[in-house]
């Protein structure tokens, strides 16, 4: 979908019916278009505009591809005290997610922690929406999903990790959780695709063109270029940290591994996703979110203005009271994908 760059607004519910109604005419059961449309609504919603509508070609284009199973069912599996395991059938990550969700907050609540392990898994959302709900509960909550190979690790010269994002959220006393959803990579995959699609550069150090040379132009690293880690050595040590947690871990694959060559259109990794889930009130009591008050509390003092999670709740507000903000031209097109005239 390309944007026109004018701006309109649409009401939440309004913006989930769409995009339920579309992903269901594309081939998904009714229970997975809920909770994809009810994914990227609240991405677009909260201003996380690269996985929010403009994520929706992807995901046509891969189920039309028959790469990822849009009916799946996921199986969840009681393997132990703390440890739930999903096989989400092919199908996507977050409706794994969804049918564990409530035995995940019981094992927590048992036994202070508990750890969900999704494999044959496709995630192509923002993270964040994985583990806030968790703090909303009173828990604190990470979450790794690795994602085709697209990053070259530090010292080597072919991509071979994911963006593999990190997703951590805990409950505050004064305000919403906190909460922050960050890729390994120097840059978000879905970053990159916006900045080609706008025409705009990328800062130095994001990517490197197919000769391996240094480049800030997106379409270079989106063209058999690759993406660089954040902060060199450290950022390639945390995407190989998620690669052992998402996919060694879960069962899931490699970012590497997979090969979706035979599916012309496919854009969803074939991965993992690892979510840890903790009862805070076993370590500290009932004063957990007090504590995370003290420390927002310092941070702001230190000259901190903008917590983790605030542009989000923002975007929030504003899209509650004024509606959806959205491309004139994106929502044109999401409607006739609806066959809505």
């Amino acid at each position: 979908m390309q944007a026109s760059g004018r701006q309109t607004r649409i009401a939440l519910a309004e913006l989930e019916a769409l995009l339920t109604s579309i992903f269901q005419s594309h081939g998904t059961s009714p229970e997975v278009a809920g909770i994809l449309a009810r994914n990227c609504a609240g991405a677009q919603r909260d201003g996380a505009l690269s996985h929010g509508v403009f994520r929706i070609p992807g995901y046509l284009s891969t189920l039309k591809s028959g790469w990822v199973n849009g009916q799946a069912v996921p199986q969840v599996e009681d393997v132990a005290p703390g440890f739930v395991s999903v096989d989400a059938g092919n199908g996507f990550a977050q409706p794994a997610l969804e049918a564990a969700h409530t035995l995940m907050l019981k094992k927590a609540r048992a036994n202070g922690i508990a750890m969900l392990a999704i494999r044959n898994s496709h995630h192509f959302a923002a993270l964040w929406p994985d583990v806030e709900p968790f703090a909303r509960e009173g828990m604190v909550a990470l979450a790794f999903v690795n994602s085709m190979a697209c990053v070259v690790p530090f010292g080597g010269s072919r991509p071979l990790f994911g963006t593999n994002p990190i997703s951590f959220a805990a409950p505050r006393a004064g305000g919403d959780p906190l909460v922050f959803d960050l890729a390994t990579s120097a840059m978000a995959h879905g970053d990159v695709q916006i900045a080609a699609r706008e025409g705009k550069s990328l800062p130095r150090g994001c990517g490197v063109d197919a000769d391996g040379k240094a480049t800030t132009d997106p379409v270079a690293v989106l063209n058999g270029g690759a993406l660089l880690p954040f902060g060199g050595h450290k950022g390639s040590a945390l995407s190989m940290m998620v690669e052992l947690l998402a996919a060694a871990l879960t069962g899931g694959n490699f970012s590497f591994e997979f090969d979706w060559s035979p599916y012309p259109g496919a854009k969803t990794p074939w991965t993992g996703e690892l979510v840890i889930v903790i009862d805070p009130s076993r370590g500290a009591g009932h004063d957990f979110a007090k504590r995370a008050e003290t420390l927002v509390q310092e941070m702001e003092w230190s000259g901190q203005t903008r917590q983790p999670g605030d542009r989000r709740y923002q975007h929030r507000a504003e899209a509650n009271e004024l509606g959806v903000a959205i491309d004139e031209q994106e929502l044109d097109h999401l409607r006739e994908l609806a066959g809505i005239e």
